[in-house]
C-alpha cells in the first residue's frame, strides 16, 4: 500500500486525480479552497464577493467590469487563472480587470498564493487561481435522473439576478447541464448615498456542460461558456465619472470551450488531457475621439499529464502548449481616426505569443510524519510583434522543493522554496498601436525570474486550528511598461526591465468549531516594493498595489441543515505616506515626489439561509453587505491623488454602501 495514500487518509491506497492535484506541499499553508456552500451562503455576485474572506487575495475597482484581483499585492496579470483548466490570459484594456467569472456556475475556487509547485502552469509569478464549474450528476437528488434549479435574487444597491439550470443523467455517471444567468444592475450608491455614474451593467451568461465517467477507466467532459456584459462607463471604468463627463457604450464578452479527457490505466497510473479555447473581447465607443475601438484575445492550448503512484512516491509529469493572439482595431470610419491614429493606413494591430512547457513534480512520503516534494519546470516563450515586426523569445528552468513534518499530533511544520520564470507575453490590446519608427521592446529585455520562500507552523485538532506563515518573494528584472513615453526611440508603450520587486509578509490564522458554532480569523500583512519604493496601483499598473494590514473575523452558527447564519467583520488599517510620482520626476513633469494616504476601514457583512420546508427543494437566502453603510475605497483600487495639483482625476471608485440581498432557490 503506498505510504502517501495512507498518510492522506485513503485506506484503499489510491489517490484520485483530483486528490493528487490538491495534495500540495510547496506553499500549502497559504492556499485556500472555497466550496459551493460558501459561495451560495454569501450570494457572491462578483470577484469582490468571492474573495472577501480569503487572506492573500484582495479585489478593487468597484464596478464588476473594472475589478482586478491582487494576490499578495501582485496584479492578476501575474497569476495563472484557469476555468476548468482553460487559462484566462492577456489584457484587453488596462483600466478593466482581466478575469470575468459568474459565481453561480462554480463548484470550487482554489487559490495558490505565490509561486508553487511545477504543476502551477505558465507565468504563475504571483500564484494561481483555479475556478472549477459544477457537474450535472452532482446536482441530481438521490434516485432522480433529471432536475432543475431556479434562483432569483434582489439587490438593494442596486439590481436583480435570475438563473435557470437544468440537468440530467444521460447514462450511468454521464450527465448534461445547461445554465442561463441574467444580471441587471443600475448605478450603485456609496456609503454617503452618492450614486456613482457608470457603475451599472447588464450581464448575460449561457453555460453547457456534458460528460462524466464512461466506464473502463475513461472519463470525459466538455463545456462551453458565453458571458456578455454591456453598459455605459467612463473613459476609464475604474475611475469615477465626474459630473458633466460623458459615458461611453462598452461591450465585453468571453467565450470558453474546454474538453477534458482522463484514463485510469491502473490503480497507480492515471492520464489526463485538457484542451481549451477562449476568446475575450472588449469594444468601447469613444464617440468624442476615434469612435468604436475593439480588442480581442484568442487563446488555445493543450495540457497532457500523467500521474503515477510508485511505492512512497506520487509523481506528476506533463507537457503544455499555449497560443495567444491579441489584436485591436478601429471599427469606425477611417476618416474619424485622425489625429489619434499614428498610421491610418493600418487600423489593425496584432501580437502573437507561443508558449511551451515541461514539468515534473514528485511527492515522497519518506516516513509517516515526513512528506517531501520537489519538482522542476522548463518554459519557452516566443513573442511575435506581427504588425510592426520583431519580437523576443526566452526560456528557463524553475525549481521547487518543500517539506511537511508532523511534529506532534495535529502540529505540522511546513517549509518550501519555489522559483518561477516568465518571458514576455502578449501586450495590452488597447496599447498595441505605435508611432512609426518607435520601439515597443527594449533591445536588452530579459525575462523575469522569481524566488519565493515560506516557512510556517499549523495546528488542527479537536475543532481547533491555527497557523502562522512567513514568506519572502523576489522578482528580478521586472518587465514593465512604465507610465508615459520615454525619450526616442522608445514608443508610447515600451517594455523594459525596471528593477527588482521584493515582498515579505506574515499570515496568521485561527479557527474553532464546536457543534453548531464556528469561528475563523486571520491577520495578513505584507510589504511590496519595487527598487525599495512602495508600489501603488496607478504608478505600477499591471504590476501590483499596496494594502494596509488586514484583519478578518467570520462567525458561523448552523444549528441544523435547514438554517444557518454567518457574520463577517473585515478591517483594513491605514496605509499612509505612500510616496508617488517617481516616474513624473524622472521625466521632468514635476519637480518632486508627493505623498498620498489610504484611509483604513471596517466593513461588517451578515448572511443567513433557511429551508422552510422539510425537503431541501426550497431555500431562502438573505444578506447585508456593508451593514453599517460605510464609505470607503478599497486599498486594491487606485489611490487618491486628487489633492495633488493636475492629478485631480486620478482616484479609484468608492465601494458600494449598504447592499441588502434577498434570494430564493427552487429545486425540482
Amino acid at each position: 500500500m503506498p505510504a502517501l495514500a495512507v498518510a492522506q487518509g485513503h485506506p484503499d491506497g489510491a489517490l484520485s486525480p483530483v486528490e493528487l492535484d490538491r495534495v500540495v506541499v510547496v506553499g500549502a499553508m497559504t492556499d485556500e479552497v472555497l466550496d459551493r456552500a460558501q459561495i451560495e451562503r454569501t450570494q457572491a455576485n462578483d470577484l469582490a464577493d468571492l474573495f472577501r474572506a480569503v487572506p492573500s487575495v484582495t479585489v478593487g475597482g468597484g464596478v464588476g467590469l473594472a475589478q482586478k484581483i491582487y494576490v499578495r499585492g501582485l496584479e492578476d496579470s501575474l497569476l495563472n487563472v484557469t476555468v476548468d483548466g482553460a487559462p484566462q490570459r492577456g489584457t484587453l484594456f488596462h483600466h478593466i480587470g482581466r478575469v470575468a467569472i459568474e459565481p453561480e456556475l462554480l463548484e470550487t475556487v482554489e487559490v495558490q498564493a505565490g509561486p508553487g509547485e511545477a504543476t502551477s502552469g505558465f507565468g504563475a509569478i504571483g500564484g494561481a487561481i483555479r475556478f472549477r464549474t459544477r457537474d450535472a450528476v452532482d446536482l441530481l437528488q438521490p434516485g432522480r435522473d433529471a432536475g432543475a434549479l431556479f434562483k432569483a435574487g434582489w439587490f438593494g444597491n442596486d439590481g436583480h439576478k435570475v438563473s435557470t439550470t437544468a440537468f440530467g443523467r444521460l447514462t450511468g455517471d454521464v450527465g448534461i447541464l445547461g445554465s442561463f444567468v441574467k444580471v441587471d444592475r443600475d448605478d450603485y450608491e456609496d456609503g454617503d448615498g452618492t450614486a456613482l455614474r457608470g457603475t451599472g451593467a447588464d450581464q448575460r451568461l449561457g453555460f453547457l456542460k456534458i460528460g462524466g465517467d464512461l466506464g473502463g477507466g475513461h472519463r470525459i467532459t466538455g463545456s462551453y461558456e458565453a458571458r456578455r456584459e454591456e453598459g455605459r462607463f467612463g473613459a476609464r471604468p475604474n475611475w469615477p465619472v465626474l459630473a458633466g463627463e460623458p459615458l461611453f457604450p462598452v461591450e465585453g464578452e468571453r467565450r470558453t470551450a474546454v474538453l477534458n479527457y482522463g484514463f485510469a490505466a491502473s490503480d497507480s497510473l492515471d492520464l489526463e488531457a485538457t484542451g481549451y479555447w477562449t476568446r475575450s473581447s472588449f469594444v468601447q465607443d469613444r464617440f468624442d475621439r476615434w469612435g468604436r475601438y475593439g480588442a480581442d484575445i484568442d487563446t488555445f492550448g493543450l495540457d497532457l499529464r500523467g500521474r503515477w503512484t510508485v511505492g512512497n512516491h506520487a509523481l506528476v509529469a506533463g507537457v503544455e502548449h499555449r497560443d495567444d493572439t491579441v489584436s485591436s482595431q478601429y471599427l469606425a470610419d477611417p476618416a474619424t481616426w485622425q489625429p489619434w491614429a499614428w498610421d491610418p493606413a493600418v487600423g489593425y494591430f496584432e501580437e502573437q505569443g507561443r508558449l511551451y512547457g515541461l514539468y515534473i513534480q514528485d511527492q515522497w512520503q519518506v516516513t509517516d510524519p515526513l512528506l517531501l516534494s520537489f519538482g522542476a519546470r522548463y518554459d519557452h516563450y516566443d513573442l511575435d510583434l506581427a504588425t510592426y515586426g520583431g519580437g523576443t523569445d526566452s526560456d528557463g528552468v524553475s525549481l521547487n522543493a518543500g517539506g511537511s513534518y508532523r511534529l506532534a499530533p495535529g502540529l505540522t511544520l511546513n517549509a518550501g522554496y519555489a522559483e518561477a520564470f516568465r518571458g514576455k507575453e502578449i501586450g495590452d490590446a488597447f496599447t498595441l498601436e505605435q508611432r512609426p519608427g518607435r520601439l515597443t521592446l527594449s533591445p536588452t529585455l530579459r525575462p523575469e525570474k522569481v524566488d519565493n520562500a515560506e516557512i510556517g507552523l499549523s495546528y488542527a485538532r479537536d475543532g481547533v486550528s491555527a497557523s502562522a506563515v512567513y514568506y519572502r518573494m523576489t522578482i528580478d528584472d521586472v518587465m514593465l511598461d512604465q507610465l508615459y513615453a520615454g525619450p526616442p526611440p522608445q514608443g508610447a508603450v515600451y517594455y523594459e526591465n525596471v528593477g527588482t520587486f521584493r515582498s515579505d509578509g506574515v499570515e496568521l490564522r485561527a479557527g474553532y468549531v464546536r457543534g453548531a458554532f464556528s469561528a475563523d480569523a486571520y491577520y495578513n500583512r505584507y510589504d511590496s516594493r519595487l527598487n525599495d519604493r512602495r508600489i501603488e496601483g496607478y504608478e505600477h499598473i499591471a504590476l501590483g498595489n499596496s494594502m494596509g494590514d488586514s484583519w478578518q473575523l467570520t462567525l458561523g452558527w448552523d444549528p441544523s441543515v435547514r438554517f444557518g447564519m454567518q457574520l463577517g467583520v473585515s478591517h483594513v488599517e491605514d496605509l499612509d505616506d505612500i510616496e508617488v510620482l517617481f516616474r513624473d520626476v524622472e521625466l521632468g513633469f514635476v519637480p518632486e515626489t508627493r505623498f498620498i494616504d489610504k484611509p483604513g476601514y471596517t466593513v461588517v457583512d451578515l448572511f443567513a439561509r433557511w429551508q422552510p420546508l422539510q425537503a431541501d427543494t426550497f431555500e431562502v437566502f438573505a444578506g447585508v453587505y456593508n451593514l453599517f453603510d460605510r464609505t470607503y475605497r478599497a486599498h486594491a483600487s487606485v489611490g487618491d491623488y486628487t489633492a495633488i495639483p493636475d492629478y485631480g482625476n486620478v482616484v479609484g471608485l468608492n465601494e458600494p454602501g449598504r447592499n441588502i440581498r434577498l434570494g430564493a432557490s427552487l429545486r425540482f
